[in-house]
């Protein structure tokens, strides 16, 4: 069948949770807000108008990230995870080219992310796709422990590797 992305359906719960808490128990503390967020990834990012994207191939769930709704203007790009076994093999491209195509489209004007300095293949990626780095620690007013590198995507930047 092939990589795909599709949105998300309330029957990726398991997987969107299991991805995330992978990397998160690897590198971090689970915090109160990863408890939330996926644990009922429904009222915390689809219904306030955020969306899911999954990273398929036929019925393995291979990856996700998630743009949830700040404010009327803004996007956040999170909970973005592939399987360490998948990694490699595109889904992280494909999920941020998908995100941001979505970010194009929903009107908003700034999409932006908190990481960690540790985390240097993500924030390749995410300089790979146009995301640039804001100051020299976390987003003001982060609800994030781990945070201490806040990025943001630049109009013009490039949507595809």
């Amino acid at each position: 069948m092939g990589l795909e992305i599709v949105d998300y359906q309330p029957a990726h719960q398991p997987d969107f949770a299991r991805l995330n808490l992978r990397w998160l128990e690897a590198y971090f503390t689970v915090e109160p807000i990863d408890e939330q967020v996926l644990g009922d990834p429904d009222t915390h990012i689809i219904s306030p108008g955020g969306s899911i994207l999954m990273a398929v191939d036929g019925s393995n769930v291979l990856g996700t990230c998630a743009l949830k709704v700040h404010g009327t203007q803004e996007l956040e790009l999170t909970k973005m995870a592939v399987d360490p076994a998948s990694q490699g093999q595109g889904a992280g491209k494909l999920l941020m080219s998908a995100a941001i195509s979505r970010f194009r489209g929903s009107g908003r004007r700034l999409l932006w992310l908190e990481t960690n300095h540790i985390l240097t293949t993500a924030i390749g990626l995410y300089q790979h796709f146009g995301f640039q780095r804001i100051g020299d620690g976390p987003r003001p007013g982060s609800g994030y422990q781990r945070s201490d590198y806040y990025m943001v995507w630049q109009q013009g930047g490039p949507e595809s590797p």
